[in-house]
């Protein structure tokens, strides 16, 4: 049960506390401008330190599912999330496989034997930097409030768009940090992410995404 929520709360993903502010359209020319200074950012990013908070929402559940804490990133494609609160649990991404630590229980999935799942994995660590700007997959709106840039993301893929109907990333205004990630199944059950306390190229070893 532990790993059904929690792996489908990760890869078809995200938290419940929408902004309540209007939400803005932004010009062409604002959304361009956006989208070039959120693309050099990322390719300036080599590495990500980041605390979490989650929310996973579920509609047979009565509350949303709570949980909590850190983000590793490395560039190109490394990542790893590690819960703790309200228990341990570790997902690894890498080599294009999906390492998975359930409180010292460890499994392993190619993600590689799957168009689809390949295609998410891609897509989980590229919301993570912002630099998910791919006319040819998704259709892209702009948005902003008082606080936010806010851009959302529909697969254009069928396929994809049966396990995620929209991301939603929302960026401070300055430096262009990405501070949430919601990703919305096609069932309406969503994920959010709350991003805290981040650091940016620090010196990190590939020892960090052992399992």
């Amino acid at each position: 049960m532990r790993f059904k929520v929690y792996f489908t709360g990760l890869i078809w993903l995200f938290f419940t506390f929408n902004m309540v502010s209007q939400q803005n359209v932004l010009s062409k020319q604002e959304s361009d401008t956006l989208r070039e200074k959120v693309i050099e950012k990322s390719k300036n990013t080599s590495t990500i330190r980041s605390d979490f908070v989650q929310y996973k929402h579920l509609d047979f559940l009565s509350n949303d599912i709570k949980s909590s804490g850190n983000l590793v990133f490395k560039a190109p494609d490394m990542i790893k999330w590690e819960y703790q609160d309200p228990f341990n649990y570790i997902v690894i991404f890498k080599d294009k496989k999906l390492h998975i630590n359930d409180s010292g229980t460890t499994s392993k999935i190619d993600l590689s034997s799957s168009k689809t799942f390949e295609s998410l994995n891609g897509l989980i660590i590229k919301s993570v930097t912002g630099d998910m700007f791919d006319d040819d997959k998704f259709e892209i709106t702009y948005f902003h409030n008082e606080a936010n840039y806010i851009v959302k993301f529909r697969p254009l893929d069928k396929a994809l768009r049966s396990f995620i109907n929209e991301f939603v990333l929302h960026f401070d205004m300055n430096p262009l940090d990405v501070i949430e990630l919601k990703m919305i199944e096609s069932s309406e059950d969503y994920t959010l992410i709350s991003f805290l306390n981040q650091k940016f190229n620090e010196s990190i070893s590939n020892e960090v995404f052992n399992n």
